[in-house]
């Protein structure tokens, strides 16, 4: 059971390696977009550092967040664009006629999501070495708990838009390259949770992204890992991947019984 399992992943995750590998667009579009964004800020930061040194210090906290922000964002669309080329495809209502099985379909897209994840990521980590002196590496094993946490909610996230799409039909398209800049302003990416007034941090401090951008700041401007910061930021990540699961499994439940897995369209 556990081989077929594996084995029907696999065939998923390679079905959407070929759409990716052989599409020059596609592969130009997951690199393009975070270059733009660490060249903007970087050179900005490069700015600032000149006119203040405090600006200098938080230099790499700037350039760090633009880095970890990207993993959020590229995750959550790497594994919404994955399930939308089934949805263009109209092949979404085959797929669940087969053996398939709803966590199968999902573990692909979060296999698919890590590779275009990387395929981004590591040209502009090389990049931010090469212009700005700033390793993301070198944050060591704190980066593992970054990487892990900002990973399974750009899931959760996914999983949502996945949802909002396969309820609404792709009409509602437009919400999958949408919904983590909605996160942006919450999740206190590029300044500290205290910047936000009073009766918005707690809405804030709901969000598990913040807990990763506030633990990252500690460790590049005061050289101190928060692990209270990484425990709230994966039990967050638990009730918030659980939700999403249980929301997107109730419209696959829905389009199933109703028939509109086969007439997905605007």
């Amino acid at each position: 059971m556990l081989s077929a399992s594996l084995n029907r992943i696999f065939a998923l995750v390679l079905r959407y390696w070929y759409l990716l590998k052989d599409s020059w667009p596609r592969l130009l579009d997951i690199v393009y977009w975070p270059t733009v964004e660490l060249l903007m800020w970087g050179f900005l930061q490069a700015y600032l550092a000149e006119k203040t040194s405090v600006t200098a210090l938080a230099g790499g906290a700037l350039i760090g967040s633009v880095l970890l922000w990207d993993i959020l964002l590229r995750g959550q669309i790497g594994f919404s664009v994955s399930f939308l080329e089934e949805m263009w495809s109209r092949n979404l209502g085959n797929l669940m006629m087969t053996p398939l099985r709803m966590y199968e379909l999902l573990a692909a897209l979060g296999v698919m999501s890590i590779i275009r994840l990387l395929i981004g990521l590591v040209p502009v980590t090389v990049m931010a070495i090469v212009f700005f002196g700033f390793n993301l590496l070198g944050m060591g094993l704190a980066l593992a708990a970054f990487f892990a946490n900002l990973i399974i909610t750009s899931w959760a996230v996914g999983l949502f838009a996945c949802g909002i799409v396969l309820r609404n039909g792709l009409g509602a398209e437009s919400f999958v390259w949408s919904v983590s800049f909605l996160l942006l302003p919450l999740a206190c990416v590029y300044y500290p949770v205290t910047v936000l007034p009073a009766w918005l941090q707690p809405i804030s401090l709901a969000l598990p992204p913040t807990h990763v951008f506030e633990g990252m700041r500690a460790l590049v401007l005061e050289n101190r890992f928060d692990v209270g910061e990484m425990l709230w930021a994966g039990g967050l990540n638990l009730v918030y991947l659980t939700a999403a699961s249980v929301a997107f499994a109730a419209f696959l439940r829905s389009g199933r019984r109703s028939g509109a897995l086969l007439q997905l369209g605007e």
